[in-house]
């Protein structure tokens, strides 16, 4: 699909099997989904660019590579918090912002209630992260959020996406790439992915609905 790249690596495989699993205890999902990141974001972070700079080594002087653009790593709470960790191994110096966000059951929309956008994102290579992309609803407004504060490159990484979700994504945003993990079979009645892995948001902070 086009602006859609789902990571196909038997690692990540493995690491979604153990996320999917309802017995995987909290403290081992919070660690199975940063490891995830970590392969996510290195999958999303492919196309970033590099500026030559001069390195000095024990014996001589050589050429090496510095980012040439800031990362901003976003995450819409609470779940998206989970991701972070991941991104942040790899870009160690990323600045990470927050769009806060909850789902009205009723009408399976997201209402927001906080946000933290670093300055500078106009400049930034962004990469928006949240767990599931399932009606899209909560990515789709992140994402207009992050425009209206001038944002140009944007990138929307999920461990599993829905088939609603991404084409909602596509037809509001198609400059946004979607990075996944997996596209599972559809969203049941209730707004959740199937066949999923439960509440994020509650199994890495071992909540309760």
């Amino acid at each position: 699909m086009d602006g859609v790249t789902v990571v196909d690596h038997v690692l990540l495989r493995r690491l979604l099997s153990i996320l999917r699993d309802k017995d995987t205890p909290h403290r081992v999902f919070r660690e199975t989904m940063t490891d995830a990141a970590l392969i996510l974001g290195y999958e999303a972070m492919r196309g970033l660019r590099g500026a030559e700079v001069s390195v000095q080594t024990p014996l001589e002087t050589t050429s090496g590579v510095r980012l040439a653009d800031e990362v901003f790593v976003v995450a819409i709470l609470r779940a998206g918090l989970g991701l972070v960790d991941g991104f942040l191994r790899l870009v160690p110096e990323a600045r990470v912002g927050h769009l806060g966000m909850y789902r009205d059951e009723e009408a399976l929309r997201p209402v927001g209630y906080y946000e933290n956008i670093p300055s500078g994102v106009e400049d930034a290579e962004v990469f928006v992260v949240d767990p599931m992309l399932a009606t899209g609803g909560s990515g789709v407004q992140a994402v207009a959020r992050l425009k209206r504060a001038g944002a140009q490159r944007l990138h929307f990484v999920c461990l599993v996406a829905a088939p609603e979700g991404v084409a909602a994504l596509r037809e509001a945003h198609p400059d946004v790439s979607i990075i996944t993990a997996a596209i599972d079979r559809e969203l049941d009645e209730t707004g959740y992915i199937r066949p999923g892995l439960g509440d994020a948001g509650d199994r890495i902070f071992g909540t309760d609905r």
